[in-house]
């Protein structure tokens, strides 16, 4: 530690500007990798025949149709048609507690980038220290206070960049927290979607299997009448009884249904099932797409969020690799300070430079760098695994769109048997050539079939929306839309 005169200072200030230039002067000393985006996939379809199938230049009368390569707009529920849905999708988005997580788990990677950034620039602290001490000389001995204080400065060159490859891997587990936001987001919104579906779909099968109870019981006194009056037997009392009794078990599990859907609602919004009830939903409530958008694998690689996460995954695996390469090599650190001691001692400066690399290690480093490699290597393997289930659930949700409109035509044309039935054994019991019990055992399979139609229909408004999820709901960026609106005046 030196006396600080007017050269002296010059250079102390020469050395915090060198410090600072530092990062500049060495941005392209960086070991790699550097990361590259994994090639989008190449095939061109999900399933050629279910999309054969559903090829909207071939239109089926009251099919859903697809049409490939189209993108999604805006809202993807926007497309059921449903205002309840859309005001309980906006409680859902603001209200629940997992995107609340989610948002602040997203604040909290982005501080862990500005921390390891933080070491880029130079250090600058503090320092002082007092004290009492002896000390000795040819006239005796004598006791003293002393005392130092001022500024230090500290700087890593980070010469081969591991830093900044540290830097950069923060950076890609942030973004991959903004994609699990649009992950959590794309699964809360086709939750409250399929809840909602649900919950109509339990509403309409209750109405249903109430009717089928009333001409059950309806059919049960008949035939005790016609027993009392000795047209009927215990026998048919009996299959009479059975018929209510097994029509009388579909309700409680419609009712259970129906409360569930209720109640995950409520908890989707961030409300207990007690302090807030969802709307009754109809069934009328939601409109069928007839033509429902359909992007190209390719594109499904770009913007399906846990695929997107997979992909920041695998960047943060390729910077860990530089991090362990830079690792083994030297480390330059330049540090001064400024200090004015005392007492009678005056302004003391100093600057020293030092290199420290590894020479033996025992095989950690390379060890280490190693192990980033088979991290990659596995992150590399997730990801494509990812991409692939990705398409495995595109093509079976299409499958299954398909099947849908063969199913909802099997039970159209049932219904419309059953009706005509009905009307048929309504009209002859008019004119008095059926009886009665006749006529309820057709209101008996109608009501029947107005239940799978209903299910049909259920199904084919629940896989329109399991294709929008699959196709990643247009919730690429949602993250970053919120934090927008929220910063907004």
């Amino acid at each position: 530690m030196k006396p600080l005169n007017s050269t002296a200072s010059g250079r102390f200030v020469r050395t915090l500007l060198l410090a600072a230039a530092a990062p500049a002067l060495l941005s392209a000393c960086m070991v790699g990798p550097n990361f590259e985006r994994p090639a989008a996939p190449t095939t061109g379809h999900y399933d050629a025949q279910a999309e054969q199938a559903l090829d909207a230049s071939h239109p089926t009368a009251g099919a859903a149709h697809v049409e490939p390569g189209k993108k999604m707009q805006g809202d993807w529920w926007s497309t059921l048609g449903s205002a309840k849905l859309d005001e309980v999708m906006r409680k859902a988005i603001a209200g629940n507690f997992n995107l609340q997580a989610a948002d602040a788990t997203i604040a909290q990677a982005n501080e862990a980038v500005a921390a390891t950034a933080g070491a880029l620039s130079p250090q600058v602290g503090f320092g002082a220290t007092g004290g009492r001490q002896k000390s000795g000389n040819g006239s005796g001995v004598g006791t003293s206070n002393f005392y130092a204080v001022g500024p230090q400065v500290s700087f890593d060159f980070d010469l081969f960049g591991g830093t900044r490859r540290k830097v950069e891997e923060r950076t890609a587990l942030a973004e991959l927290e903004q994609h699990r936001f649009d992950a959590a987001y794309l699964t809360v919104t086709g939750d409250v979607a399929s809840q909602a579906i649900l919950l109509a779909s339990a509403r309409a099968q209750i109405k249903a299997v109430q009717v089928l109870i009333a001409d059950d019981q309806k059919n049960l006194e008949l035939v005790r009448k016609a027993h009392e009056l000795g047209t009927a037997t215990q026998v048919d009392i009996a299959l009479a009884t059975t018929q209510l009794a097994q029509d009388e078990t579909l309700l409680p599990p419609l009712a259970q249904q129906r409360d569930v859907a209720r109640h995950a609602l409520s908890i989707l919004v961030g409300k207990s099932p007690g302090d807030w009830t969802a709307p009754d939903f109809d069934l009328s409530d939601f409109a069928l797409p007839e033509s429902l958008p359909l992007s190209l694998p390719s594109e499904l690689a770009r913007e399906r969020p846990d695929i997107l996460e997979a992909e920041a995954q695998l960047h943060a695996a390729s910077a860990e690799i530089g991090v362990a390469t830079a690792d083994m090599y030297p480390h330059l650190t330049l540090s001064a300070s400024l200090t004015q001691a005392g007492p009678g001692i005056g302004t003391l400066f100093g600057i020293a430079g030092a290199l420290a690399g590894p020479i033996f290690d025992g095989g950690t480093l390379k060890a280490n760098r190693r192990g980033a490699v088979d991290g990659y290597k596995a992150s590399l393997a997730g990801y494509q695994q990812t991409v692939i289930t990705s398409l495995g659930q595109v093509a079976d949700v299409l499958q299954a769109i398909n099947h849908d409109t063969e199913e909802y035509s099997a039970q159209e044309r049932a219904l419309s048997a059953a009706e005509t039935s009905l009307k048929l054994n309504q009209q002859g019991y008019r004119v008095g050539e059926i009886g009665v019990l006749q006529v309820l055992d057709a209101e008996r399979a109608y009501q029947r079939a107005l239940i799978g139609h209903v299910q049909a229909q259920t199904a084919r408004h629940l896989d329109s929306v399991q294709l929008s999820i699959a196709l990643g709901g247009n919730a690429n960026g949602v993250s970053e839309q919120r934090v927008a609106s929220r910063n907004q005046p």
